[in-house]
């Protein structure tokens, strides 16, 4: 018996089709996995109570901010 061996053309039409296969995955995955991050980031940049109160420092002209006691009494 003689082994089975592909033609040529046929091999590498099945290469380039499991090659578009995996890319179209990754692809699909590397978007699913973008839009949860931007998802977190936009609603963590979002929230006020999240983000500091800023003070200018007089001294150094610097925006600071505010320390986290004198923060939670004015609110």
């Amino acid at each position: 018996m003689f082994p089975f061996v592909f033609p040529p053309a046929f091999a590498v039409t099945l290469g380039l089709v499991g090659g578009a296969i995996v890319a179209r995955l990754v692809t699909r995955e590397w978007h699913r996995i973008n839009d949860e991050l931007d998802r977190n980031e936009r609603a963590a940049a979002t929230d006020p109570k999240v983000l500091p109160t800023l003070r200018r420092d007089p001294r150094t002209g610097v925006w600071r901010p505010e320390p986290a006691a004198r923060q939670h009494a004015e609110r």
